[in-house]
């Protein structure tokens, strides 16, 4: 009764998923009729496909269990990505369907790795596309879901928990959930319409505004052109993507709360946000006098330039590109790769670990390290002035155990499937924490096309993996979980 009340919903979001290939089909007119064939058969076929689930099983509505939750989740994400490579299979030649459901999976987590060369010469309606699914997984599809559940009849309290990201999510900032989840989506827009009005006044065109909005909010990279930013050379283009990467940086939750408090007193005080910006202050800081002493940069205007543009799009694991950066001495890559794995914020459009999970195991080890000393202190973890529970200490001890262990396992895969040391590890960072780009023959100037179909199923693993946190997704390999 359970999978059948899920199997009922997922139909439900998949046919109203269709829906949204209305948006790459209107582009798709604007632009000659290139991909309208396309993305008519796709939408026709998805849109096929969700009302039969929900047909099948209709009989099979009740209010989700916690269990549903997990297993709704692991469901739409790994059914949506399929319906979207669909259009990306029929209207790019020659696309795999392995290479079609990677580059539907990045978009849909936000990572922004692509298998694609060629951008500039695609139809519009599929850059359109791939971009487009980043700015709806950005904050999370189930989000969506939450927001719109009550209409179709269904609580989704359980949802949002299992969704949202970060280790601490029993806060609502509204009574009721799905009120707390249009909140987020509002503000969510609002920073993608302001986005989108400042790329335009920044020089872009309607459509490449429209499509860098998608992914600069979403913290995704995606974009319609090979050489990235590098294809405007413009540093007014640059600095509204920067400004626009360090907002999305940040817990949505705290515009929510700024807005209704009509004040922005609670960005400042939260030790999170300081943090993020404190990290990525003192990274530019690091870097852009190295690459000047090493001789990387010309200038120190240019190295700070490409410095902070780059620190900003790595770190908060977005993934664009303004310059070949792997070109620079191994240890200012490196570093940004680094940045990427924790600096966002929880509740942000970020991938990693997110900054509240490293400042909990910074305070957990000096704990430990005051224990030693006096064994008998009572020193529990503080943060921002309130003691952190034991079982959200657990819970992030846990999370970054399943999370080195997924790192050295995954990179261990992509080795024993040939590729270098380099490529192999950068490839599993940068697909788990979402960030894109990685080095090696994954770097920014080259993209993952040249992977065999093994090592790009790798990647793809990778990417939901990160984007559901982990926990999210493997407690479904779990005997425990199966049990009645």
């Amino acid at each position: 009764m359970g999978a059948l009340a899920v199997v009922a919903l997922v139909g439900r979001l998949v046919a109203l998923f269709a829906l949204l290939m209305l948006v790459p089909l209107a582009f798709a007119n604007a632009d000659g009729g290139r991909g309208t064939s396309a993305f008519v058969a796709a939408m026709a076929v998805t849109a096929g496909a969700g009302l039969a689930m929900g047909l099948a099983v209709r009989r099979f509505r009740r209010e989700l269990q916690p269990r549903d939750g997990f297993v709704l989740v692991g469901m739409t994400w790994v059914l949506l990505p399929a319906f979207g490579a669909l259009p990306l299979l029929l209207a790019v030649p020659g696309l795999s369907v392995t290479d079609a459901y990677f580059e539907a999976m990045s978009g849909f987590t936000a990572t922004g790795a692509t298998v694609l060369s060629g951008l500039d010469a695609l139809p519009l309606s599929v850059n359109v596309w791939r971009c487009l699914l980043m700015l709806v997984g950005g904050l999370g599809i189930i989000v969506l879901a939450v927001a719109i559940l009550p209409l179709l009849g269904v609580g989704g309290t359980q949802l949002f928990h299992t969704e949202v990201t970060g280790p601490i999510k029993d806060q609502k900032l509204t009574p009721r959930i799905a009120q707390t989840a249009r909140g987020l989506w509002t503000v969510y827009f609002v920073f993608a319409l302001g986005c989108f009005l400042a790329y335009r006044w920044a020089g872009m065109s309607w459509s490449d505004a429209f499509m860098h909005m998608c992914s600069t909010v979403s913290l995704g990279g995606f974009s319609s052109h090979d050489a990235s930013f590098g294809h405007w050379n413009s540093p007014r283009i640059e600095a509204v993507a920067i400004v626009f990467m360090l907002l999305a940086g940040v817990n949505f939750a705290l515009y929510f709360v700024a807005w209704r408090q009509r004040s922005l007193a609670c960005l400042w005080r939260n030790i999170e946000v300081r943090a993020f910006f404190a990290v990525l202050a003192l990274s530019i800081a690091l870097i852009v006098p190295f690459l000047v002493a090493t001789g990387s940069q010309a200038s120190f205007g240019e190295a700070l330039r490409r410095t902070v543009f780059h620190v900003v799009s790595i770190a908060t694991t977005t993934g664009y590109a303004s310059y070949d950066y792997a070109q620079w001495p191994v240890f200012a890559p490196m570093l940004m790769i680094l940045l990427g794995c924790f600096a966002t914020c929880a509740g942000s459009t970020g991938g990693g670990i997110k900054m509240i999970r490293m400042l909990l195991l910074l305070k957990q080890a000096g704990r430990e390290l005051v224990r030693i000393v006096h064994p008998n202190v009572v020193a529990p973890v503080v943060l921002g002035g309130a003691p952190v529970g034991a079982r959200v200490m657990q819970s992030v001890i846990a999370y970054m155990m399943l999370y080195g262990a997924s790192l050295v396992g995954l990179t261990m895969l992509l080795l024993f499937s040939g590729l270098d040391v380099l490529t192999a590890f950068t490839a599993v960072v940068a697909c788990v924490n979402n960030i894109g780009p990685g080095l090696g023959d994954v770097g920014p100037a080259v993209n993952y096309g040249g992977l065999s179909d093994f090592q790009t199923w790798v990647c793809t693993f990778a990417m939901m993996l990160g984007r559901l946190e982990l926990l999210s997704l493997l407690v479904l390999l779990t005997p425990q979980f199966w049990r009645r």
